[in-house]
C-alpha cells in the first residue's frame, strides 16, 4: 500500500503526478497533479488510497470527493486527441503532466512523477516505477486524474451514441471495435489507434 516514505525523503513541497488513459482509442489524455496535506489527510485516504487501477468506480469517486474536502491542492492538464496523433501518446501524456503541476496553485519544489520518463518540469523531478502504489501523493493523483477523465467520457458519450464510452470511457473494448466498423471515427478517435484497430479488425475478417 502506498505510504509517505517517499514524501518524507524529499525536501520542500512536493506533488505527485501521475495520468490516466494512455491505452484508450479515443478521448484525451488527462494528468493529475497533487499536493498533499499530511496532516489533514484522513484516514480513510492514508489507508485506503491507492493506485487507480486497484479500486472500483465507486471508491475512486468517494477518494477524489476526500481529496477536494481534505485541502489537497490539486492540477488538472491534459493533452488532445490531435496532439497525441501527432506528437505520439508519450510526448502528449508528459505535457499533460507539464500542465497539471503548472495549474497547481503552488509551485512544488519536487515533483514524484509515476513511470520512468520525466516530464520536463519547472521543479526537480523524481520518476518512481509503480509509483501509484507506493506513493500516497501519486496515488493521489492518479485517483484524480483518471476521475477526471472518466467524467469527460461519460459526457461524451452522450453526444456520440453507440461506443459505448458510459462504460469502456474509450477503451478498445469489443463493443467499442465494433461500433468503429460500424459507425466510423468521431473527431474525438485517436486516428492514430483506432485506424490501426480498424485495420487489424478488417485484415482478421478478410483471413475468415
Amino acid at each position: 500500500m502506498p505510504d509517505f516514505a517517499l514524501e518524507r525523503a524529499c525536501p520542500g513541497l512536493v506533488c505527485g503526478v501521475d495520468e490516466a488513459g494512455r491505452g484508450p482509442l479515443a478521448g484525451p489524455v488527462v494528468a493529475a497533479a497533487v499536493i498533499l496535506d499530511r496532516r489533514r489527510l484522513p484516514r480513510a485516504l492514508r489507508y485506503g488510497l491507492d493506485d487507480s487501477k486497484k479500486l472500483t468506480a465507486e471508491q475512486r469517486e468517494e477518494f477524489a470527493l476526500l481529496l477536494e474536502r481534505c485541502g489537497a491542492e490539486i492540477g488538472i492538464g491534459a493533452a488532445s486527441v490531435i496532439e497525441i496523433d501527432r506528437r505520439n501518446i508519450l510526448q502528449a501524456t508528459l505535457a499533460a503532466m507539464a500542465r497539471a503541476v503548472t495549474a497547481l496553485p503552488r509551485r512544488p519544489e519536487i515533483a514524484l512523477v509515476d513511470g520512468n520518463v520525466p516530464p520536463a518540469l519547472a521543479c526537480p523531478v523524481r520518476t518512481v516505477i509503480g509509483g501509484d502504489g507506493l506513493s500516497l501523493s501519486i496515488a493521489a493523483a492518479s485517483v484524480i486524474a483518471k476521475v477526471t477523465r472518466d467524467r469527460l467520457m461519460r459526457r461524451l458519450a452522450l453526444r456520440y451514441g453507440g461506443y459505448g464510452w458510459e462504460t469502456n470511457v474509450g477503451y478498445g473494448t469489443p463493443e467499442h471495435q465494433e461500433a468503429l466498423k460500424l459507425l466510423g471515427l468521431t473527431p474525438h478517435h485517436r486516428r492514430s489507434f483506432a485506424m490501426a484497430q480498424l485495420t487489424l479488425g478488417f485484415e482478421s475478417n478478410e483471413s475468415l
